[in-house]
C-alpha cells in the first residue's frame, strides 16, 4: 500500500476531497518525523510507538581493508507495534 492508496481509501471511508485528505496525511507524518527527529517519541494508542532508539558503540571489520572499524554510538527511528496490532496479524495474515 502507497500513500496514494491510503489518500484514496480515507477519502472514500469519509467522504472527504484527496486533497484535504492528502494534506492531513502528509502533515500526520511530518509532524511524527519532526518529533522523532528532534528525540521525541509519539505514541499512537493501539496502533504502536516511533520511537528512538540508541545503539551502542561497537567494533566493526571491513573485511576488504581487512582493518578493525570503531562505530560510533548512534541513534535510529524504530516503529514498535501495538499488542493488538500484532496479535492481529499473527493471526489474520497466511504465512506464505
Amino acid at each position: 500500500m502507497t500513500k496514494a492508496d491510503i489518500v484514496n481509501r480515507i477519502a472514500q471511508e469519509t467522504g472527504m476531497e484527496k486533497m484535504d485528505v492528502q494534506s492531513t496525511v502528509e502533515a500526520f507524518m511530518r509532524s511524527v518525523r519532526d518529533s522523532v527527529e528532534s528525540g521525541e517519541n509519539v505514541y499512537l494508542r493501539g496502533f504502536g510507538s516511533f520511537v528512538v532508539k540508541t545503539r551502542a558503540a561497537k567494533t566493526g571489520r571491513n573485511i576488504l581493508a581487512k582493518k578493525s572499524i570503531q562505530i560510533p554510538a548512534h541513534n535510529i527511528p524504530s516503529f514498535k507495534p501495538a499488542k493488538d496490532f500484532v496479535d492481529n496479524v499473527k493471526t489474520g495474515v497466511a504465512v506464505d
